[in-house]
């Protein structure tokens, strides 16, 4: 007969990394406090399942791509002269990503757009949702350079595959025919498949200049919308005021 296995081989078999390593360390303490064997069992899958969720988040913010970390206990709600507080505090509950519907945040540079959107994204991956950060310029860049070295439908599918696909800065710079119909091909993709954040600083009615072409415009807007949320923030830039700041207290 095979000699029976042990715990710690049996945690191990069942990959359960951390209850191996500690496995010891954890029965003493347990002892110590004179738990039951449920209290025990139920403490070490717990620091089990803490130690998963670590490494998972971990592992969802490397994925992102993410270049800044923001939270938004770090934003300033009084600087915008308007902004739906309540609508934005509301999408933090994930609820939008579970139903792969949008969040387009519209406003001028510098109101916290991007602050949400990437607020958004840290706490996507903070609950385990896989998710991707990228500009809608770096987004065409790489989409081009697929479609010209013959690896486009790949290119497509790492924009289509997260749960939520955050795209900052559409409308700083205008698309050319190939970079609106990259775009569009993206958008229809991820169409009630998976949630988009976006944020823009063009209103709807402008956006046949973004892509020089309202047809596809209005068909990338469609579909972003049809299955959306629009927050509109308005206001004069917190850079240009926090550089007027500094330069009235380096004056003085």
């Amino acid at each position: 007969m095979s000699p029976k296995p042990n715990l710690q081989d049996l945690l191990e078999l069942f990959r359960l990394q951390h209850s191996a390593q500690t496995i010891q360390d954890q029965a003493k303490a347990a002892a110590s406090k004179n738990l039951s064997h449920l209290e025990f069992l139920e403490n070490l899958l717990s620091q089990e399942a803490s130690i998963r969720h670590q490494r998972t988040v971990q592992l969802r913010i490397a994925q992102s791509k993410l270049t800044v970390i923001k939270t938004m206990d770090t934003f300033d709600w009084a600087h915008p002269s308007s902004i739906p507080k309540q609508l934005i505090l509301n999408s933090f509950s994930m609820d939008f990503i579970e139903k792969k519907e949008n969040f387009i945040l519209f406003g001028p540079s510098g109101v916290g757009k991007s602050h949400v959107a990437q607020a958004l994204t840290y706490a996507a991956c903070q609950k385990e949702i896989k998710t991707l950060w990228t500009t809608a310029a770096d987004m065409i860049n790489v989409l081009n350079a697929a479609k010209a070295d013959h690896s486009l439908s790949r290119a497509i599918k790492h924009y289509a595959a997260p749960k939520l696909l955050a795209i900052d800065e559409l409308g700083f710079l205008p698309m050319d025919k190939d970079g609106s119909d990259l775009f569009f091909q993206v958008i229809s993709h991820r169409y009630e498949q998976g949630s988009v954040v976006l944020t823009t600083n063009r209103a709807f009615k402008d956006w046949g200049k973004i892509f020089n072409d309202n047809t596809v415009a209005t068909a990338i807007l469609d579909r972003l919308v049809h299955h959306g949320e629009v927050a509109k923030i308005e206001g004069g830039s917190y850079r240009v005021k926090n550089r007027k700041e500094k330069s009235t207290q380096s004056a003085g």
